[in-house]
């Protein structure tokens, strides 16, 4: 994972871009001080915080033990709330520079909008993201922090991720065809295709622009239809 991250970061600057590559447990108070040290240091200030990481379980509640939901926990909860809380004085510093302030942009999902038949306890973390969207919104415009914060919710998307949701279905379905519900999957999409990284990394893109210096505590939903029926 380490080599990826830099190898990202070379292609980066050798598109004539400027980036680091920093190693980043989001459940780690630790790993999130040492990110925003160096990107401060690197860049002289933090204007965006994307908090993305998240993890799928694609089990039944009877099947889920305690284990795995600490654990989907520790990444889909206590990592918003870490990367939030330790990259707070940054953005405000930057927002107070800023004609439209900083900005966050919390990784929730469709799953935390309506309900998942396919793993109830992800969709449990991603409406407390929904939620926190919403709250954090709202008490840092009552302190009169420059920092909006929104979030974005994917329908089905083709990554590692998106692939693992077929399985479960399938599983949950009873049959053993990841193929055939993966087009189950796409159907449920008026649009009539799953979604694509792109599809997703536009939508943040707007969210921490000035394009959208008027939103906050809201909710852009990039699902294709999904939600929608």
């Amino acid at each position: 994972m380490g080599e990826r991250g830099h190898e990202t970061a070379r292609a980066i600057a050798d598109s004539d871009g400027v980036a680091i590559y920093q190693r980043l447990d989001v459940t780690r108070e630790e790993d999130w001080s040492a990110a925003i040290t160096a990107t401060v240091e690197r860049f002289g200030g933090l204007d965006i915080l994307v908090n993305n990481a998240g993890v799928f379980l694609g089990k039944d509640i009877e099947e889920a033990n305690l284990e795995e939901w600490q654990r989907l926990c520790a990444v889909n909860l206590t990592g918003v709330f870490l990367g939030t809380k330790t990259a707070l004085p940054a953005l405000r510093e930057r927002g107070r520079q800023s004609p439209h302030g900083s900005a966050i942009v919390n990784l929730a999902s469709v799953a935390g909008l309506v309900g998942s038949q396919l793993d109830p306890l992800y969709s449990l973390t991603k409406g407390g993201v929904t939620l926190f969207t919403k709250s954090a919104a709202l008490e840092f415009a009552r302190k009169g922090y420059r920092v909006r914060v929104n979030s974005i919710h994917p329908g089905v998307i083709q990554t590692e991720m998106g692939d693992r949701t077929f399985a479960s279905r399938a599983r949950n379905l009873g049959i053993d065809d990841v193929a055939a519900a993966r087009l189950t999957a796409v159907a449920a999409h008026p649009i009539g295709r799953l979604g694509t990284p792109d599809d997703v990394a536009k939508g943040i893109v707007f969210l921490a622009s000035d394009d959208a210096a008027f939103m906050t505590g809201a909710g852009l939903v990039v699902d294709g239809g999904l939600t929608a029926q």
